[in-house]
């Protein structure tokens, strides 16, 4: 599962030579994929702030993400490694952004909170060097008419970009009405596409890193495809339903990175980073002490790989916290 060591190494490749979006010359489209998830978007910040850490978050040409996943993906291009580690824990497992008390009387989940207040005041986004960045973010949206996924994305505005992230975690029922944009409205992009690792193929990638949010027994239990309790949800809340299959929703993804023969492959080069243990949180959990160990988890994830590529990389004695050093592969 773990796959194809050559993304990694042609990141590295990448960060030795001083490589920057825009203006490369290996011939690659490396690819990010951030998967969603809620509260387990807190692997994937910590994988991102160890990547960031290594400094080869600037080797990557695209980012796509869903959910909780575009908010990492977010940080990864714009050198926010550190905010994504933390935000998880520290602002998100709190009762300003979840409370389930809120529940028929507001959002139990406030997008507000976490884009008008976190993203402004807390950890800030510089949202106009997300439009300006030469690596664009390819938000992950679903269209609740059809439950389809669809990408938002080269958007001109601020505004635009703050109501893509909203789009993209629009949980149905728990986070208020679907959001409008462009003429459409759109909910939770990991209904439709959770791990747009085909996306980013089709687009054209040479090479794709995928960081997963769930760990690999919990993504390869046995479960029943779409059941009935399920379909029922979706009926009474379009979208809701299908939000509580993971192992269903994640099959197509999770088989094309395992099988080096797919045919959906061709000759890229595929490799998933996925946290070795549980940190037993879910999507709504708000216990921030689980949720910074999922974050830790996600970046020993990270550690891991990179030490298989250089076994001489080095991120100091308290390597969550710590610059990386490293040297070359």
């Amino acid at each position: 599962m773990e796959g194809d060591d050559e993304v990694l190494r042609a990141l590295f490749r990448r960060r030795d030579a001083g490589s920057r979006a825009g203006n490369r010359t290996d011939g690659h489209r490396i690819a990010l994929v951030v998967g969603g998830g809620g509260m387990r978007g807190a692997y994937a910040g910590g994988m991102v702030w160890a990547l960031e850490q290594a400094g080869l978050t600037a080797g990557f040409d695209v980012a796509y993400g869903a959910s909780a996943g575009a908010f990492v993906a977010t940080a990864a291009l714009l050198g926010h490694g550190h905010d994504a580690s933390r935000i998880f824990p520290d602002d998100m497992a709190r009762p300003a952004f979840v409370d389930p008390r809120r529940l028929g009387r507001a959002p139990m989940v406030s997008l507000d909170h976490l884009i008008h207040h976190v993203l402004v005041h807390v950890k800030p986004t510089d949202w106009d060097a997300l439009r300006d960045s030469p690596a664009p973010l390819k938000v992950m949206v679903t269209d609740v008419d059809d439950m389809t996924p669809h990408v938002l994305e080269g958007l001109p505005t601020a505004a635009d970009w703050r109501l893509a992230m909203r789009a993209t975690a629009a949980i149905p029922f728990l986070t208020g009405p679907p959001v409008e944009l462009h003429g459409r409205r759109w909910v939770d992009g990991s209904i439709a596409d959770p791990l747009p690792v085909a996306r980013a193929l089709h687009d054209g990638a040479t090479h794709v890193l995928a960081l997963l949010t769930r760990t690999l027994p919990e993504l390869r239990r046995t479960a029943p495809a779409n059941p009935w309790w399920a379909r029922g949800l979706d009926r009474l809340v379009p979208g809701l339903g299908a939000m509580t299959q993971d192992v269903w929703r994640y099959a197509e993804s999770l088989t094309l990175l395992s099988d080096a023969a797919h045919p959906g492959r061709g000759d890229s080069h595929l490799q998933a980073i996925a946290p070795q243990h549980s940190a037993g949180i879910r999507g709504l959990t708000t216990d921030p002490v689980r949720v910074e160990r999922a974050s830790h988890l996600g970046h020993a994830a990270a550690v891991a790989a990179l030490r298989r590529v250089d076994p001489g990389i080095s991120f100091g004695p308290d390597e969550y916290s710590s610059p990386g050093r490293s040297t070359p592969p």
